[in-house]
């Protein structure tokens, strides 16, 4: 395996497809000839930086924090995976890493014209090599893999062409981050992770005094026991036999009284997905032009004027519609004067006149505040007065982005906070009409601005680790009970910063999430061959959802779903929703393998080889399921994905 990068996921993906999965690594690392050469045993580059401020923080010396994260993380120590160095990803350094003997590339640079180059150079020289490309772009990412697939079904003729659909994979390392970074900040939401044909769906469910989890269709997780401890490692094995516990099975999720759950409450087909340009088909909406007290107003008049002609057409006798004209035409002062009319008829011109009076003023109003709604349609809003209850949303960069579309969806106030007017995400606030604070959130005012006091949540997404600190300080500050999702770089800083802040507000939510660690798990399934349709995080570990085909796998060939269950590990949930079921059944659970009708899996129903199924997995439990052995378990690792969150700049 050969990865291509030089920030928190490279490192990390490399490291986990080594730890986890055994496998051969080449860490391909881009370097200028002029800038000073690195240590490899480096996790990042500003891992010293922030080795000094963990020891201020937690009064600890450097030398008793790193070891702690090299152990935490789960990665070898320096030496143990090969590391090339090379200027750009070229036909040279490519050959160096051996790229004609490899299995898999992976190519996560930051820079997406940097790694299409690279893959159109990586195809060229190993046609049959599988590639994992990091692209933020999702529509040219889908041209690409077309693009790159034909390739190699031209340089290699007799390529099985079922091989092709794990030939090359396009990611987006935010957007498998953005629904977990979304769920930190709003508890209770739904996780959806699209499983071929069907929509999975898993729902944090609060704990309940003396009771045990409702199971829902199954208890994907057990959240952490030590959520209440300020002092406690929530999330992470460090939290020993009291942390969270993936794939369950009955006995310990009944026995689990008083802790959260993460269940899978749904499985329905998929619909047609929307584009994010759906997010903004309603920039303008009616109610938007016009406030309440001038629809009311409107309203209003329309009433008079069905009430003269009603009353037209009863004193006089006229037609309905007539009388409904001839009131309009007196409205509007051009119709004929009523001189030789009945009585009536005089009074109702009269009556008509001093309504028109009145709506002038309400079609002027109309007419301005309509005018002044176009012209702002293309400006950014400022916060209502009266806003409450909403998010907080620090950074409109790559994630903070595809974190504001993803709490549009659903329904979620958010408040965005940039410095840059000129930032990627302003765009898409302008477009969805989300109010947006332009300045520096370190500077007095600006979280003012954004009304924090009344906030439901803060989302500190910037890519400057002490920017994010200080807003967090801050906004604790104006309002101490405040929910905080923090995005930090280094484990051992951001444990150091979750235990302060969870010790000098004990009664308030904080919350790490980690770029970098939700997003390798994707990727290192996909240079394994495997399609692994999402990741939902449980705290600080995560939760895999892979399709898996029965007769590759003797782990779940011929056996009944019930037998197939490895608690801890791995867990099958459905039929993938494009598979066809073949084969014959046995007990009372149907072969359905139409979409929308195949999660409906009988304990009893025995896997057979047609079948394509959607499982649950840990990181350890995945590798299990590929025959891989990968390194031995250590101890309180049962999940091999219980990094403590690294937070960084992704």
């Amino acid at each position: 395996m050969i990865v291509w990068g030089d920030d928190a996921l490279a490192h990390r993906l490399a490291g986990e497809l080594h730890e986890v999965y055994g496998e051969q690594v080449t860490l391909l690392v881009p370097h200028r000839p002029d800038a000073p050469r690195t240590p490899v045993a480096r996790a990042g580059r500003a891992m010293a930086l922030f080795e000094r401020v963990t020891a201020a923080v937690t009064r600890t010396t450097t030398a008793t924090a790193a070891p702690a994260a090299s152990a935490a993380d789960g990665v070898e120590p320096a030496g143990t995976l090969r590391v090339v160095e090379a200027a750009e990803a070229d036909d040279r350094a490519l050959t160096d890493a051996g790229v004609e003997r490899a299995a898999a590339l992976a190519l996560v640079h930051e820079d997406d014209e940097t790694n299409i180059r690279a893959a159109l150079t990586a195809r060229r020289l190993n046609p049959r090599l599988r590639l994992v490309i990091r692209l933020y772009n999702r529509k040219l990412g889908q041209h690409l893999e077309t693009l790159l697939d034909q390739a190699a079904a031209v340089a290699e003729p007799g390529l099985d062409p079922e091989k092709l659909d794990a030939a090359t994979t396009v990611l987006s390392d935010v957007d498998t981050a953005a629904p977990g970074l979304a769920a930190a900040a709003i508890a209770g939401i739904s996780k959806v992770v699209q499983a071929g044909g069907l929509l999975l769906h898993a729902v944090e469910r609060p704990p309940t005094a003396g009771e045990a989890p409702d199971p829902g269709l199954c208890t994907l997780a057990l959240l952490s026991a030590t959520a209440g401890d300020p002092a406690g490692c929530e999330g992470s094995e460090r939290s020993g036999d009291e942390g969270p516990r993936l794939l369950p099975d009955d006995r310990t999720v009944a026995t689990a009284t008083g802790r959260a759950a993460v269940t899978l409450e749904a499985v329905t087909p998929a619909g047609p997905t929307l584009s994010p340009g759906r997010l903004a088909a309603s920039a303008l909406p009616v109610a938007s032009l016009f406030s309440r007290r001038l629809r009311w107003s409107l309203a209003g008049a329309a009433a008079a004027v069905l009430a003269l002609a009603l009353a037209s057409t009863l004193t006089i006798g006229d037609h309905p519609l007539h009388a409904a004209y001839l009131t309009l035409l007196d409205i509007f002062a051009i119709g004929d004067p009523a001189i030789g009319e009945p009585t009536s008829r005089q009074v109702l011109q009269i009556l008509a006149g001093f309504v028109g009076l009145l709506l002038l003023p309400v079609i002027v109003a109309a007419v301005i505040e309509g005018l002044g709604t176009f012209r702002t349609a293309t400006t950014l809003r400022r916060p209502p007065r009266g806003l409450s209850g909403h998010v907080v949303l620090l950074g409109l960069g790559k994630v903070g982005t595809r974190v504001l579309a993803r709490l549009r969806r659903l329904d979620i106030p958010v408040v965005c906070v940039e410095s840059d007017p000129e930032a990627r995400g302003i765009a898409v606030a302008r477009r969805l009409r989300v109010p947006t604070v332009i300045g520096d959130v370190t500077e007095e005012g600006v979280l003012e601005a954004a009304r924090i006091d009344r906030a439901h949540a803060l989302l500190a997404l910037t890519s400057v680790d002490i920017t994010n600190l200080e807003a967090a300080l801050s906004a604790r500050a104006v309002t101490p009970d405040l929910r905080v999702v923090l995005r930090l770089y280094d484990d051992d800083f951001a444990t150091a910063v979750f235990r302060t802040l969870r010790s000098a507000h004990p009664a308030a939510l904080t919350r790490s999430r980690s770029v970098s660690h939700l997003a390798a798990p994707a990727f290192a399934g996909a240079m394994l061959g495997r399609q692994v349709l999402g990741a939902v995080p449980v705290e600080r570990r995560v939760l895999l959802f892979a399709a898996v085909d029965v007769a590759d796998h003797p782990l779940l060939d011929g056996l009944t779903v019930a037998d197939a269950f490895h608690a801890g590990a791995w867990r099958v949930l459905a039929l993938d929703g494009g598979a066809t079921a073949s084969g014959t059944a046995s007990g009372a659970g149907p072969r359905a393998g139409a979409a929308g009708q195949g999660w409906r899996l009988s304990p009893e129903r025995v896997l057979g080889p047609g079948d394509r199924v959607v499982v649950a997995a840990t990181r350890r439990g995945l590798a299990e399921l590929l025959g891989r052995s990968g390194a031995p378990d250590r101890p309180g690792d049962d999940t091999g994905a219980g990094n403590t969150a690294r937070t960084e700049r992704g």
